[in-house]
């Protein structure tokens, strides 16, 4: 179906005051995007002319948000209403014939559901069709009173509800889709009758059923589609929809996820078949992990780049790197961003790496700093060995060749080179360059000094009881004779 006569506007202006924050309501984030980004995106498919955000409160941040996503905005300043806002964006409509209307806070709307919701639209040939929920639980909305089972009679506010109509269920969702030529006809009219002296998109379907225009109700097949978010608590259950519906699509294609509700996985995150993803992870950003891969409980992984075969242990972090076929990191391993681990690599305990490149079947197994440094094939870095490559200004590399062997506890003090097949020994400091081949050795001669513990323990004592020292080293005084008594 072709929609070049179609504009879609999103009303983002408000400031969302229930949600007691100082961040606008629609820039608060839930399933990991904001949540005007998830309307705009859910809305792209539709194929519009244009797509229109109204941008109020923190504007310059909404645009931000939405303008890299196609998107044009345009200034509500000041906001009096959802009726104001269609007039505000009138201005840019051009000469499209139909608007699909949507707040910027309904987030978990489908492309599929708007599809639908047009289609009834121009197969009724409606002046509105109004998108709808049947809640089992419609406390706090709007009432839809139909007058037949397709059109719709009126829109009825839960403050005015007589007795008989608390029954009703179907709510409106505040999502439409109006013929713009009979919209701006009814909005004409509309007055700010209200305590708040706003203008309301609701009072314009009040005046097309008045003159007998036609206005239809489409019934969302998934009631959660229409949730706002104008509480904590209403972010929090979006966000639980948005990641319930993410881990299923991925175990549609393969992977198995233990425990699911304990995993957070964002929305542009792929995983391949057979893939095991453990309860307690957290899958962030655009992370690929390719086929046969093992994520176990407690690590998380952001803007990562996984091969087949990978394995991460236990309560790592990952962070922007690339880890290829066969790769095993941890557990308790920190990658921050710009690393490489190729084929074959393993990244033990407590180990860290910040910008460097781990060759082919290299290994560094325990508690060691690898920062700025890049590494051949099949060397080994001993525990506790560490780059020092800041000197407080700046950074500086390390390279190290291929089947090279770092003693435990070295430390390498860039810019320094270690040549291919090179040994460092133990609890080296290396400042200098090592050729290929070589062993160096940066350390003290060991000297033993015989009977030097148990003098210092003597020492020690006597500086912590000097008194006791001094009594025990005195002599008993000579008794003088006693004279006998006469």
């Amino acid at each position: 179906m072709s929609n070049h006569d179609l504009a879609i506007v999103i009303l983002a202006a408000g400031k969302g005051t229930r949600l007691k924050s100082s961040l606008a309501k629609v820039l608060h984030r839930a399933g990991g995007r904001t949540l005007i980004e998830h309307v705009v995106r859910a809305c792209a498919p539709l194929g519009a002319k244009q797509t229109i955000v109204v941008v109020g409160h923190q504007a310059e941040w909404v645009s931000s948000m939405v303008e890299p996503l196609g998107a044009e905005t345009v200034l509500q300043q000041p906001q009096h209403g959802t009726g104001h806002a269609m007039q505000v964006a009138r201005r840019t409509l051009g000469r499209a014939k139909l608007a699909v209307v949507l707040p910027g806070d309904a987030p978990l709307v489908r492309t599929e559901t708007l599809k639908a919701l047009v289609a009834a639209h121009r197969a009724g040939d409606a002046a509105a069709t109004i998108l709808t929920a049947v809640l089992a639980d419609p406390s706090g909305y709007g009432r839809i009173l139909r007058k037949s089972e397709t059109a719709v009679g009126a829109i009825v506010e839960e403050s005015q509800l007589t007795q008989d109509q608390r029954e009703l269920n179907e709510i409106n969702s505040a999502i439409y889709c109006f013929t713009l030529e009979k919209l701006w006809q009814a909005l004409a009219h509309v007055k700010p009758n209200n305590r708040h002296r706003e203008l309301y998109l609701t009072d314009t379907i009040a005046l097309m059923t008045s003159k007998g225009e036609t206005v239809l109700a489409e019934v969302a097949p998934d009631p959660r589609e229409v949730l706002g978010c104008n509480t904590r608590a209403d972010l929090a259950e979006v966000d639980r929809v948005f990641r319930e519906r993410k881990r299923a699509a991925l175990m549609d294609t393969g992977v198995t996820i233990q425990l699911p509700e304990t995993v957070l996985i964002d929305p542009e995150v792929t995983a391949g078949e057979d893939t095991v993803i453990e309860p307690g992870v957290q899958l962030l950003g655009k992370t690929k992990i390719g086929a046969r891969c093992m994520i176990r409980s407690g690590s998380v992984l952001t803007d990562a780049l996984l091969g087949d075969d990978v394995t991460v242990e236990p309560h790592c972090v990952v962070a922007q790197s690339r880890l290829d076929d066969r790769v095993i990191i941890g557990p308790f391993a920190r990658l921050r961003p710009d690393n490489h681990v190729k084929a074959g690599a393993r990244i033990g305990n407590f180990v860290e790496l910040k910008k460097s490149t781990i060759g082919e079947g290299t290994k560094a197994m325990h508690l060691t700093y690898l920062g700025d440094t890049k590494i051949g094939a099949k060397s080994n870095i001993g525990a506790g060995t560490i780059t020092c490559n800041y000197d407080g200004f700046h950074k500086y590399p390390t390279s190290i060749g291929n089947k090279v062997f770092i003693g435990s506890d070295s430390a390498l003090v860039a810019p320094v080179r270690i040549g291919d097949g090179a040994y460092v020994a133990a609890g080296s400091t290396i400042t200098d360059n090592v050729p290929a081949d070589a062993l160096a050795v940066a350390r003290g001669r060991q000297v033993n000094k015989p009977g030097w513990a148990s003098r210092k323990r003597r020492e020690l004592a006597a500086a912590e009881n000097p008194k006791k020292t001094k009594r025990a080293g005195k002599k008993p005084k000579a008794r003088r004779p006693s004279k006998k008594r006469r």
